[in-house]
C-alpha cells in the first residue's frame, strides 16, 4: 500500500521547509506538494529529487474554501482509483500549512481579503482534515499550522488571530477524538518566523518578519514534537513564556494593549 505525505502551501516559507525535511521520510513513498504557484513547486520538486525515490508530485491548485476542498477530494478519489490494483494508499502525513495574515485594524483592512483569509485558514484546513482522515490510520500524523497569535485576541491582527485560535481549538479537539485510533494530531504555534508572511500581510509595506527565527529550526522542532505525540509545538522559550502568560491576561486587555502598542505597516489593497 502506497504511503503519501501531503503538504499544502508548499511553495514558500514553512511549507517549503516541511517539504525539504519530509522528502526523505522513511514512512513516505510519495510526497505531494500543493500550492497555486506551479513554477515554485516545480523548482522545489527538482531540488528534492532523491535517487531511488519518486519525484515529488507537483499539484498546482487553489484549495481555498469549499471549492478548494472539493478539488482536494477529487485528487484523493483519482488516486484511489489509480491505486486499486496496487492495494490502495494511505496518508501517513498531512501538513496543513496553507494560510496567510493581514496587518491593520479590521475597519482599515480590505473586507474581501479578510473573508478570503477565513476561507483558507479555517474552512480549507477543516475540510482537508475531513477529506484526509478516511485515508489515515494508526501511525498517521496531522500537523495544522496555527500561531502564537492563537492564545490571545490581538488588536491590528483581529481576524488572523481569530482564525488561528480556531485552528488551535479545532486541532486539540481533533487530537482527542482520534487518540483511540492512533492518529497523531499536532498544532504548530510559532511566533515570528523568517518567511514571506510579513510581505504578504502588509501588502509589501514590510518585506521581512521582524525578529523572525529560522524556519528550518521551527519545522524540525515541530516534527519531533508531533512524532512524540505532543499536541502543540512551540519552539522558542520566549514563545512558550508568552503562551503561558496569556492565561493571566484578560482577553480584552490583551486586545487593547496590542491595538495600542503593536501597530504594523500595511499598504492598501489596490
Amino acid at each position: 500500500m502506497k504511503k503519501l505525505t501531503i503538504i499544502t502551501g508548499a511553495s514558500s516559507g514553512m511549507g517549503t521547509e516541511f517539504a525539504r525535511q519530509l522528502s526523505a521520510y522513511s514512512q513516505t513513498d510519495e510526497i505531494w506538494l500543493l500550492a497555486r504557484r506551479k513554477d515554485r513547486l516545480e523548482t522545489l520538486a527538482a531540488k528534492l529529487c532523491i535517487p531511488d525515490r519518486p519525484l515529488p508530485r507537483v499539484v498546482p491548485v487553489d484549495i481555498s474554501g469549499r471549492q478548494g476542498i472539493s478539488k482536494f477530494a477529487d485528487l484523493l478519489e483519482e488516486e484511489k482509483n489509480a491505486d486499486k490494483e496496487l492495494g490502495g494508499f494511505r496518508i501517513s502525513m498531512l501538513v496543513n500549512n496553507a494560510g496567510f495574515g493581514t496587518y491593520g485594524t479590521f475597519t482599515q483592512t480590505d473586507l474581501d481579503r479578510q473573508l478570503d483569509m477565513i476561507d483558507l485558514n479555517c474552512t480549507t484546513l477543516t475540510g482537508i482534515c475531513g477529506k484526509a482522515l478516511p485515508f489515515m490510520d494508526r501511525g498517521s500524523t496531522i500537523i495544522n499550522v496555527a500561531s502564537l497569535a492563537s492564545f490571545l485576541p490581538l488588536g491590528n491582527f483581529a481576524v488572523y488571530g481569530a482564525t488561528k485560535s480556531y485552528v488551535l481549538s479545532f486541532t486539540l479537539a481533533l487530537a482527542a477524538e482520534t487518540s483511540g485510533k492512533g492518529i497523531k494530531v499536532c498544532a504548530l504555534c510559532p511566533g515570528p518566523v523568517s518567511t514571506e508572511f510579513a510581505d504578504v500581510a502588509s501588502n509589501g509595506a514590510r518585506k521581512t518578519v521582524l525578529h523572525g527565527l529560522p524556519a528550518d529550526k521551527v519545522v524540525a522542532h515541530c516534527l519531533k514534537q508531533a512524532d512524540r505525540g505532543k499536541h502543540t509545538a512551540i519552539m522558542a522559550l520566549k514563545w512558550k513564556f508568552k503562551a503561558f502568560a496569556s492565561r493571566f491576561v484578560g482577553k480584552y486587555t490583551g486586545a487593547y494593549i496590542t491595538y495600542k502598542f503593536c501597530r504594523r505597516p500595511a499598504n492598501p489593497v489596490s
